[in-house]
């Protein structure tokens, strides 16, 4: 067995950086930048209104009150788009709206609630200050801001902050198409008549759901029986449409794991198999060329820990990410925890207000327990941490408000 640490960077250091292609914003979403992307403009590009209102120059309500009303003629009015090339005369306002672009001479906005139309002109009866309901040119980024890092993941907020930018595509890695498999004799498809011995597959569906928000194309091929035939057709099937192919079952060392002989078969190498985790000991990783093999084990919560630990930083490593890890967050422990086993134990936990709460029995079989859980405790070999303990947990959900 090899240390966890060992095992992931030795994952990492076999994986081959992607092609990068040029996407538009909708396309890039969810993926990472593969490039710095600076501003070519300033934002605002222009000073313009904050406000429906009147354009004017602060001088000339310096002595507007209540009592001594200031009316100016209104001059002409200015709504959003090309500019027309009015400017404001000394004594006079010009009727402006939201955006605006703010005419030459003109320095402060009145909004149109604090102003009264007359038939003379507009009546104002307080001071403005300069600048007042006015958006500055560059005052909310200037050319050549940083837009964004390379490696920074494109969400809805950064696309509409290119796009506003003048950004219309940007540069990333191309998209992985991974395959899953899950093999077994004894796995049916949910919602199929089970007969004894026989059970719902769900580990497709938890990696599919745990790919879900990486950007990748996810392949859902039909469940392989144990036989080295089955196997041998799968995986060659599988290598044919995809970059990655992910297994669940047949990685460790039972009559009917043949996920390994298989792999060698078509011509794969294996790199390296079985993490002195708990749970996830019997964890494959190997190479089809230019391609992937991450071979989990079949238990849930085993296939579970061992893609969030692996596989997805590995995942994240391939398209560019410069965070590979899950966010992690200190704790209180609610209770006693202990490993007395020689492997570094991975529990399920809640995290929840501060406090680190066990979800019962860890056995990897326990998919129920793993639906309350929403981080990971890793718990160091023959570890007893006492009730209060300061602890760090490993987040795959955030905790609800």
């Amino acid at each position: 067995m090899i240390s966890l640490e060992e095992a992931k960077a030795r994952v990492l250091l076999a994986l081959r950086p992607r092609a990068v292609e040029q996407v538009a914003l909708l396309q890039a979403l969810g993926r990472f930048s593969a490039s710095a992307i600076r501003s070519p403009l300033d934002l605002p590009g222009f000073d313009n209104s904050a406000m429906d209102g009147y354009a004017l120059r602060s001088e000339d309500l310096k002595h507007a009150s209540a009592q001594h009303p200031v009316i100016l003629p209104c001059a002409g009015r200015i709504a959003a788009g090309p500019a027309p090339g009015l400017l404001l005369r000394p004594g006079t306002c010009l009727r402006i709206f939201t955006g605006s672009a703010l005419p030459p001479g003109a320095d402060a906005v009145v909004m149109q609630e604090d102003a009264t139309a007359l038939e003379c002109g507009i009546q104002f009866v307080e001071p403005v200050k300069p600048l007042e309901n006015v958006r500055l040119r560059g005052e909310d980024l200037r050319t050549g801001a940083a837009l964004l890092k390379p490696g920074q993941k494109i969400t809805a907020t950064q696309a509409a902050l290119l796009a506003a930018s003048g950004v219309a595509s940007v540069a990333v890695p191309v998209r992985l198409k991974i395959a899953l498999l899950a093999t077994g004799s004894e796995l049916r498809e949910s919602g199929a008549s089970l007969q004894p011995g026989e059970i719902c597959e769900s580990n497709r569906t938890l990696l599919a759901a745990l790919l879900s928000p990486l950007a990748c194309d996810v392949l859902s091929a039909p469940i392989v029986a144990d036989s080295l035939a089955a196997t041998v057709d799968a995986l060659r099937a599988a290598f044919h449409e995809a970059d990655l192919v992910l297994t669940s079952g047949g990685v460790s060392v039972g009559e009917f794991d043949y996920v390994k002989e298989a792999f060698h078969k078509i011509g794969g190498t294996v790199d390296l198999w079985r993490v002195a985790i708990r749970p996830g000991k019997p964890f494959v990783f190997g190479k089809f060329g230019e391609k992937f093999l991450f071979g989990l084990p079949g238990n849930p919560v085993s296939a579970f820990v061992t893609f969030l630990l692996l596989v997805r930083p590995a995942i994240l490593h391939l398209q560019g990410a410069s965070n590979l890890e899950l966010p992690v967050v200190q704790g209180t422990l609610a209770e006693a925890v202990t490993n007395r086993g020689d492997r570094r134990h991975f529990i399920r936990v809640r995290f929840e207000a501060n406090q680190i709460f066990t979800t019962g029995p860890q056995k990897s079989h326990m998919i129920g327990r793993l639906g309350q859980a929403n981080g990971l405790l890793d718990l160091p070999a023959g570890a007893q941490w006492e009730r209060g303990s300061t602890a760090p947990v490993h987040l795959w959900e955030l905790p609800e408000s």
